[in-house]
């Protein structure tokens, strides 16, 4: 089949050329409808379905999603908001998948690094400049967010464990861990409800160009695209996902797979922990006990969708900021449960998953 498409390439000349062109098109827009509008359309319909069969008009829905978190001057500055720590999440992630490790502890590194800097950036208020003050909050909660990973990371290093349970655990235990310490450590005094000390707005991350948006928006973005340039363009980058392609090969090669095992866990609950910061240092100011947004389940389809690339990445973390922030207008408005914004949700992630099982097979096929 190759020979003949090869031999009749040479005999046609200009016009095998001529067809190319249009084919490479025709399929690059059937892939583009299969893999990202046909499931994105796919699930609003889906949706608009079910709102209609609880007697909710779809339009209005829609209506007012757009309206709150697109057209909406304060809407948009949320959106952007909410983006910072799960752009740092989506860092912490691309590194983990692309050394072929299932960093499924993100929830627990994100709350003790949360709860770390909401504790100490208020103490360290007027004793040090602002900046520093904020540095050493995101330095801690980095150094405490891979910290946590210890276990889960020598234990897949030397004895080979799957990091699925070992890290799911110690989330577990990371989660209660942060309230606890909420609860009996760093809890205010000055407070009725549990939870740490204030740090004041005006201590807090910069808003950008005065608006309302933080700006770990930034931040978030530049540990995204450096993660995406570190692990495509780096020698390091190279041995990371040389050893989680092929531990074996990459230990015949001379590479230390332990130690980049061990690595890879720490930059991972690193950047996990640098996002519970982001939300408390440039958002929320402090930590109230039980609180969990379980922000790291949520990005783990978005990190998959986009392949593990920083870009695509960026992009679906906005759009799905978006509809969170657009979502929880409309509910209030329409009356709606707020659990259907993870109805919303979840048909977006499935009907996505089955455009690429689509898109997957239908590249089998044609090879």
């Amino acid at each position: 089949m190759t020979m003949e498409t090869d031999v009749n390439s040479s005999s046609a000349g200009t016009d095998t050329a001529g067809v190319a062109g249009p084919v490479n098109e025709r399929s690059a827009l059937q892939r583009l409808l299969t893999v990202t509008v046909g499931p994105i359309v796919a699930a609003f319909l889906l949706s608009a379905i079910i709102l209609a069969m609880v007697g909710v008009n779809p339009l209005t829905y829609y209506g007012y999603i757009l309206e709150r978190s697109l057209f909406s001057g304060l809407g948009l500055e949320q959106t952007a908001t909410r983006m910072a720590p799960l752009l740092f999440l989506c860092a912490s992630l691309i590194i983990a998948f692309r050394a072929g490790i299932w960093n499924l502890g993100t929830d627990g590194q994100f709350l003790l690094g949360a709860v770390v800097s909401a504790a100490t950036a208020p103490l360290l208020v007027g004793v040090l400049p602002g900046w520093a003050v904020l540095a050493v909050g995101f330095a801690l909660a980095a150094f405490v967010g891979a910290v946590w990973s210890i276990i889960p990371a020598l234990l897949k290093a030397y004895q080979g464990v799957n990091e699925i349970i070992t890290t799911l655990m110690m989330s577990f235990l990371g989660v209660l861990m942060a309230s606890t310490l909420v609860k009996l450590v760093f809890r205010d005094p000055n407070t009725t409800v549990p939870q740490t000390r204030t740090l004041p707005v005006e201590d807090r991350l910069p808003r950008l160009f005065e608006t309302s948006i933080s700006s770990g928006l930034v931040w978030g973005l530049v540990a995204v695209l450096l993660v995406h340039l570190m692990m495509t363009r780096t020698s390091f980058g190279l041995r990371l996902r040389t050893v989680g392609a092929n531990p074996a090969a990459a230990s015949h090669a001379g590479l230390s797979v332990p130690l980049l095992t061990l690595a890879t866990f720490g930059l991972s609950a690193g950047f996990a922990g640098l996002s519970g910061a982001s939300e408390i240092l440039g958002v929320a100011g402090n930590v109230r006990a039980n609180w969990n947004p379980a922000y790291g389940l949520m990005v783990i389809p978005l990190v998959f969708l986009a392949r593990f690339h920083g870009v695509g990445a960026i992009v679906l973390v906005f759009f799905y900021s978006a509809l969170l922030i657009g979502s929880e207008s409309a509910a209030r408005r329409l009356g709606v449960p707020q659990d259907f914004t993870l109805v919303l949700v979840a048909s977006l992630l499935i009907c996505l998953g089955l455009g690429e099982y689509i898109d997957h097979h239908k590249r089998k096929k044609e090879r």
